[in-house]
């Protein structure tokens, strides 16, 4: 049985086999050569294949109802911040009650109360005369050393004895809490303040016109002078 097909040129379908119980094209709407007969019940009202056909026409489209959309809320927008220039307005002199503004003045601050001075220090060595005085606030007494390179602030070299004193015999210093200078022996033969042995790692005061002696028998002597 030859094959079920499109006589239209103009269809999709035409010259492709299509299934022998079709009656009309798929694509067109044109009735098949070959088809295969159905029952004497079928619809009386279906057309007759051999008759005269009339192609489907294609419906137009048919418009869609418009369906407006509700508006949606815009996010608020920042708003540019715009600075108003500030126009300045001329001044009648003769007719505006100006006052000018007073200069400004730096407050000044409180006065802070004068440090008191502190006195100099000078041993007098008793036995040659010799003065020995204190250039800063706290110094050693004692002997320079060639081998270590140390000199202290009180150098003894060139005394009468001088080997009796140690390299860093005492320390002296201006305590500002007390007003007064203050010395701590740092020896190995001790200092004597006015004949008394002075107890190590304790500071003892020094006044006016005291005796200090440096070592044992009384052969390193000198007076204490603050002014």
């Amino acid at each position: 049985m030859p094959a079920n097909k499109c006589s239209n040129s103009g269809c999709e379908y035409f010259n492709r086999p299509l299934p022998n119980n079709m009656e009309c094209c798929p694509g067109c709407g044109r009735p098949l050569g070959n088809v295969i007969g159905t029952a004497s019940t079928s619809n009386p009202n279906r057309t007759n294949p051999n008759s005269n056909f009339a192609p489907r026409q294609p419906q137009p489209p048919q418009p869609q109802p418009y369906q407006t959309q509700p508006p949606q809320p815009q996010p608020p927008q920042p708003q540019l911040y715009q600075p108003q220039l500030y126009q300045a307005q001329p001044i009648d002199s003769e007719y505006t009650d100006y006052q000018p503004r007073s200069p400004y003045i730096q407050p000044t601050p409180p006065a802070q109360p004068p440090r008191p001075v502190r006195p100099v220090l000078k041993l007098i060595h008793t036995t040659t005369g010799r003065e020995f005085r204190l250039s800063g606030e706290e110094g050693y007494i004692g002997r320079r050393s060639q081998i270590h390179g140390t000199v202290p602030e009180i150098d003894l070299v060139g005394i009468p004895n001088e080997g009796v004193v140690s390299r860093s015999h005492a320390r002296v210093f201006w305590d500002w809490n007390q007003n007064t200078y203050m010395i701590l022996d740092t020896s190995r033969n001790g200092c004597y303040l006015n004949n008394n042995l002075l107890t190590q790692g304790v500071n003892y005061r020094l006044s006016n016109g005291n005796s200090l002696q440096l070592g044992q028998e009384g052969l390193v002597q000198f007076t204490v002078v603050i002014e």
